[in-house]
């Protein structure tokens, strides 16, 4: 009987979709889900899709700031914070003078990036006042033709060029009639230099006084 009554309870565990079966009508039960004071669960099932649905439409709202707002409700209405009749000034007289001289002086260097940086746009200009000459093309340039027809001497030439005005001022110097280098002796002593005392700190000019003390 016992092991009769454990198969039982063995049975009923295992396949609980068999239910219970009694005839004794002292037995009864209900359940805990269809009892009288149980909450609707098709409301809570509605309840629980509602929340679904409106935070889907939160996520997609931020996940798109593009699309805007849309409301047909005619008592919802906003104001601008910043537009308001009781915002504070953004910013004084001064401040906004400022504000654009920065933003002048920004936009003039900008310009001037640009032009440094694009040479090949040239100068554009509508001022009727301003005007300028080409450096090369003015009146009194030399001719570019005969510069660059002049042919280009060669190191042979150049140094044959300093061998004749070294020459020539050889010559010059020696057909001068300078006095002669005798005189031009200086002694730490004083004495007698030729005719006339000299002192060690004398220097003589050649060629243009005879004698200097």
């Amino acid at each position: 009987a016992e092991a009769a009554a454990l198969k039982q309870l063995a049975s009923d565990y295992m396949h609980p979709e068999v239910g219970v079966k009694t005839t004794d009508p002292a037995l009864f039960g209900r359940n805990y889900f269809n009892r009288y004071s149980a909450p609707e669960t098709e409301d809570e099932r509605a309840e629980i899709l509602a929340e679904a649905a409106a935070l889907k439409k939160s996520a997609v709202a931020y996940m798109h700031p593009e699309v805007g707002v849309c409301s047909e409700d005619a008592t919802l209405f906003g104001r601008n914070y910043f537009e308001r009749a009781s915002a504070p000034d953004v910013e004084s007289m001064e401040e906004a003078e400022e504000r654009a001289k920065i933003l002048a002086e920004a936009a003039a260097l900008k310009q001037l990036a640009s032009d440094y940086m694009h040479p090949e746009v040239g100068v554009k200009t509508t001022d009727p006042t301003l005007f300028g000459r080409n450096y090369f093309n003015r009146y009194f340039a030399p001719s570019l033709d005969a510069v660059e027809n002049t042919p280009e001497s060669s190191p042979e030439d150049a140094e044959s060029h300093v061998l004749s005005s070294f020459n020539t001022l050889a010559a010059t110097v020696k057909g001068a009639n300078l006095p002669s280098t005798k005189n031009s002796k200086l002694s730490s002593l004083d004495k007698n230099i030729g005719t006339t005392k000299k002192s060690a700190s004398t220097v003589d000019l050649f060629g243009l006084t005879d004698e200097v003390h």
